[in-house]
């Protein structure tokens, strides 16, 4: 089988494939290599489930298999022991700082003017005088 992008190699399979469950009774299991490639195309490639190649297989097996896989802790054991062996050749660190403008948090239209007091300092000059008299 030819490796795509996003998917494990032969030799990270071996590392893992021991690590999932087996089915005790029902039908016979799906192939957990195209499940776990599945589940790594879409969490890479941020598609929705529904947008999942045919090349997978059914969605709707894939998110059962991830749902089922997350609860019992299966895919936390699988990314554990792949990281053991990571290789961090390619790790990038962006320390990119970005300000964002104030009208980009909800800030009220129109702001406040320089003689304007902020909140706290209108809410603090209440208690002064609420102090005093």
């Amino acid at each position: 089988m030819p490796i795509k992008r996003y998917e494990i190699s032969d030799y990270q399979w071996n590392q893992i494939k021991h690590l999932f469950p087996t089915a005790k009774t029902g039908r016979p299991p799906k192939d957990n290599r195209m499940v776990i490639n599945a589940i790594l195309w879409i969490t890479q490639s941020g598609s929705a489930w529904r947008d999942l190649r045919e090349r997978y297989g059914p969605w709707k097996t894939v998110y059962g298999h991830f749902c089922k896989w997350s609860d019992d802790g299966t895919l936390q054991t699988i990314f554990n022991a792949l990281n053991k062996d990571a290789d961090y050749e390619n790790l990038g660190i962006n320390s990119t700082l970005l300000k964002a403008h104030q009208h980009s948090a909800g800030a009220k239209k129109g702001g406040r003017t320089r003689n304007q007091p902020a909140a706290w300092e209108s809410t603090h000059a209440l208690e002064q005088v609420n102090k005093i008299c």
